[in-house]
């Protein structure tokens, strides 16, 4: 009889398992359709999503929802993006991108390479002063420019360079960023890959933005009530990504971060079904690309004081399939690091977790800088890394066997801790 109740209870725990698995891709596919947009802020694709989110996390029996809005200003490409060198177009995404500060800017303009074998900023300057070159577009390797970034920052600059924009080449594919495009910059960069010609005269460019001032997103707050309120654990997973790159091209961020995002969600549907012992809260963040500007406004202004959390898990791109699983941990969530460890090794979740020094460039920093325990799990340099920040961030090209793993691993965290 005991046998048969083994069995019984193994055979429902597997059922389950594949439920949220199954539940998992659903949420991961929904998130990066066309539907969405990308999850950026043209279009009020984060906040469409935002939307979906909050039904979604209601539906798996939250006991409590919450939409806490915020503002930013942000720089958006909705429109006309058209590229052509020498005649040729180039496609959005694909052969180029841009900096997320970029103007609009529309016309046609000679090329200047700069001469990286002989390089003379005095020369350079003299060039662009000329009337063959006036107004050009300046073209170059990226790493040099950053090499000779005081130089180039002049000549980004409108009151000391007559140049009208830059193209600068780098590794394919491209990847795009909004972290800086709270502000627009006086004159465009222009990403391209390395195999731009290295002899093309000229440049047509018709390519808009729309700054968005005040623009007003929103963070998802779920909570599941546990049998106590003094205490909670805290899981996070920013939902916004990079949007648009014109009026057709998005981005649609399937690893980044739809895939954070929907084992948040599935984290909430199991302490749902199975009431825990602390308060859960799920906090799907929006200004993730942004400058982490939704969790810096949450920190600010908390549903829960933050000296009540016992840990927080903050999961970003863990749709993947390195062996290893990296993570940061905050000066005070490595009084749990040791017993992370003890269950990974005990189960053989990940071939090592991957520990190190902690970065400002997800959503757990602002909670590690006020002295939050807390753990940022990302599994990165698998075989779906390659698309971070990408067109091809796709549901098609994302991969999912580091899911069960990591829900594992932290439920275990949890019910030990």
């Amino acid at each position: 009889m005991k046998k048969l109740l083994l069995l019984v209870v193994a055979v429902v725990a597997m059922q389950l398992s594949a439920q949220d698995l199954a539940h998992y891709k659903k949420i991961v596919k929904e998130l990066s359709s066309a539907r969405y947009q990308g999850r950026g802020y043209a279009e009020d694709g984060a906040n469409k999503a935002g939307k979906w989110i909050a039904k979604e996390f209601a539906k798996v029996g939250a006991d409590e929802v919450v939409c806490q809005p915020f503002k930013l200003d942000i720089n958006t490409f909705p429109g006309k993006m058209d590229v052509r060198i020498d005649g040729k177009k180039l496609v959005p995404g694909v052969d180029f991108t841009l900096r997320e500060f970029n103007p609009g800017i529309k016309g046609e303009f000679n090329l200047y390479y700069i001469d990286t074998l002989n390089y003379s900023v005095e020369k350079v300057f003299a060039d662009l002063a000329t009337p063959q070159y006036e107004g050009a577009f300046v073209v170059c390797d990226f790493m040099f420019t950053y090499k000779h970034i005081d130089d180039f920052k002049k000549l980004q600059s409108k009151k000391d360079c007559s140049c009208s924009g830059f193209i600068y080449t780098w590794e394919a594919p491209l990847k795009f960023y909004k972290a800086y495009g709270e502000t627009v910059k006086e004159k465009p960069i222009i990403w391209v890959t390395p195999d731009f010609p290295k002899d093309a005269k000229s440049i047509k460019v018709d390519i808009e933005n729309e700054f968005l001032k005040d623009y007003e997103c929103f963070n998802v707050i779920a909570k599941v009530e546990g049998l106590r309120h003094d205490s909670c654990y805290v899981f996070t997973a920013h939902y916004d990504h990079l949007g648009k790159l014109g009026k057709k091209t998005y981005y649609p961020g399937a690893h980044d971060n739809a895939s954070g995002t929907a084992a948040i969600i599935t984290l909430a549907a199991h302490y749902a079904r199975n009431k825990p012992e602390f308060d859960m809260y799920f906090i799907a963040f929006s200004g993730e690309d942004a400058n982490l500007r939704g969790s810096e406004w949450y920190v600010n202004n908390p549903l829960a004081p933050l000296g009540q959390i016992k840990y927080l898990f903050n999961l970003d791109m863990i749709a993947d399939n390195n062996p290893e699983q990296y993570c940061e941990v905050s000066d005070e969530g490595m009084s749990g690091f040791a017993l992370f460890e003890n269950i990974n090794a005990e189960n053989g979740y990940f071939k090592a977790l991957d520990r190190n020094e902690l970065a400002e460039n997800s959503d757990h920093y602002p909670f590690a800088a006020r002295k939050v325990p807390c753990i940022f799990f990302m599994n990165e340099h698998g075989d779906a890394f390659k698309y971070y920040h990408t067109v091809h961030d796709t549901w098609e090209n994302a991969i999912f066997v580091n899911y069960e793993p990591t829900f594992k691993l932290i439920k275990e965290f949890i019910d030990k801790y």
